[in-house]
């Protein structure tokens, strides 16, 4: 049985979302066994993420600068922005490279459960986007997962736009039920967005 910061390590791993102690083991084994190959770089990488990763003051994406790389690409369609609960979501769908708009990330979705409450989400920011846009947005993707607090949390942010004068789509029910949209493959996701429908 591992003892002090080996074990402490394994602890820290097995807290992370989906990981248990079996794989948090297997984790911190394979950083031991490739000290100078792996866990040299994996240090440099996580420190320099600490210390230089920022929120985008924008969408709140996470890059390397206040504005974030998406916000910042002019060649982005600026008619058209997808929100998102979190990050994880906005990078799934870049992933697919298929969406060419811009996002605006909530910072979780409701939920009596976990305690979200409304003012935990970035609604308001997100109101105040579409009315400093001058009329430039004309879309508004709500890409929430098909769970209970998605559906939620979409018709909550629906009701809070619909008097902006934007057009309100979310994703076709191709998604199935209670998954994250993290887990899905690209062409779940396009099909998806393609075949999204008015709120």
């Amino acid at each position: 049985m591992p003892t002090g910061e080996v074990s402490r390590l394994i602890n820290h791993f097995s807290r992370f979302p989906g990981m248990g102690s079996r794989s948090a083991v297997r984790i911190v084994v394979h950083l031991l066994k490739r000290k100078h190959s792996i866990m040299e770089y994996f240090l440099k990488s996580l420190t320099s993420v600490y210390e230089d990763s920022k929120v985008c003051s924008i969408c709140g994406n996470i890059d390397v600068r206040e504005t974030c790389q998406i916000c910042a690409d002019h060649k982005r369609d600026n008619s058209i922005l997808c929100v998102v609960a979190d990050i994880s979501d906005l990078w799934s769908i870049e992933r697919a490279e298929f969406f060419h708009g811009k996002y605006h990330v909530l910072g979780g979705k409701l939920s009596s459960i976990n305690g979200v409450m409304p003012e935990d989400l970035s609604v308001d920011r997100l109101c105040s986007r579409i009315k400093a846009s001058n009329g430039e947005i004309q879309e508004i993707i709500i890409a929430m997962s098909a769970d209970l607090d998605g559906q939620t949390t979409t018709f909550f942010v629906n009701d809070k736009i619909k008097e902006l004068g934007v057009k309100t789509t979310t994703l076709a029910h191709g998604i199935p039920v209670s998954s994250d949209l993290e887990y899905l493959d690209d062409g779940t996701i396009i099909t998806a967005f393609d075949q999204r429908k008015d709120i």
